[in-house]
């Protein structure tokens, strides 16, 4: 029988991995066809309202394949505030035996997704950013900004939230960390300042419109992972240069891409896929006037390759070369 780990122990053997790298080389395997990842398994719920998704899959050549199991409810009856819960099952190829049992409270949901925040930053970015744009001052808010430090220089930064007291508490959490936080209930001064943005939010309408986003912004949008919910007016993906999916197979059933093609300002055939844009620079940015989006919907290859990651250092097995 396979180990169980909890949130302490695994917190503490991330602080030696990459997962950043990790992340990318899992979407550049995925975008190979090296990645066996079945559709998205989900419920939703109205009362209290959440969701909970369940992901999974394998790479080829790989020993291991994953199941995780992440939940998140808006409105949690004891708080009243959004919580979330969750874990990975890592198997072990041709035995189906339990290697281990990662109880993450999906914090390494957390982490894949802010890596992959990253990764996108990394290619498809301003070289001269402004100011930092995040919207939602949530956790993945936070992680956001704090994995973009690794590949971005700007410490200017502005946060968008709905609630003025999580939007100060924001704020005392990151200044510390070197950044210079100004905090905003107004979507439009986000995008009036920011050249870099990140969505972070369950929105279920429109925060940004087409006529706000100027010249040479990247947006990455990630809180959009159902039918349901949007971020983004899908006219500014029809004025992007570059539309970027992490799975277009995905994206075509939800998030911002499915809400685009839905509304019939977005031709399936100008979607790039993540993997091929990180191995292809003639994909990547190459003006600084350009607008570009990246849909992030989170795939089961992050869960593989984070879940793969944290084993192997919790077991003392180093992988990477």
């Amino acid at each position: 029988m396979g180990k169980f780990y909890d949130l302490p122990q695994i917190k503490d053997v991330l602080k030696k991995l990459q997962p950043i790298q990790d992340i990318e080389e899992g979407f550049i395997a995925y975008s190979e066809g090296k990645a066996v990842i079945p559709p998205v398994g989900e419920m939703t719920f109205k009362k209290p309202p959440g969701d909970v998704h369940i992901k999974y899959g394998y790479l080829v050549d790989d020993d291991y394949y994953a199941i995780k199991i992440a939940s998140g409810f808006f409105e949690s009856p004891s708080t009243s505030r959004y919580t979330s819960d969750g874990l990975i099952l890592l198997f072990k190829k041709g035995t189906g035996e339990l290697a281990c049992a990662l109880l993450d409270e999906c914090h390494l949901t957390n982490v894949r997704t802010a890596a992959a925040g990253a990764v996108v930053a990394k290619y498809l970015a301003p070289k001269n950013i402004e100011c930092i744009g995040i919207m939602g001052a949530g956790t993945q808010g936070r992680m956001q900004l704090e994995f973009l430090s690794s590949v971005v220089s700007c410490k200017d930064v502005m946060v968008w939230g709905v609630d003025q007291k999580e939007l100060d508490e924001y704020r005392a959490d990151m200044e510390p960390q070197s950044y210079s936080i100004q905090t905003t209930l107004r979507a439009e001064d986000i995008a009036a300042q920011c050249n870099l943005i990140v969505t972070a939010t369950p929105s279920k309408s429109p925060l940004l419109s087409a006529d706000m986003i100027r010249k040479g912004t990247h947006i990455t949008a990630m809180g959009s992972d159902t039918l349901e919910k949007i971020e983004l007016d899908p006219r500014i993906l029809q004025k992007a240069d570059i539309v970027v999916a992490d799975s277009i197979s995905q994206c075509l059933l939800r998030g911002e891409i499915h809400q685009a093609l839905k509304a019939g300002v977005l031709e399936k055939e100008r979607i790039l896929e993540l993997g091929n844009v990180i191995v292809n620079p003639d994909l990547q940015r190459t003006s600084e006037d350009q607008i570009t989006i990246a849909d992030l919907t989170g795939v089961a290859v992050q869960d593989i390759q984070i879940a793969k990651a944290v084993y192997h250092a919790l077991t003392g097995e180093n992988k990477r070369p």
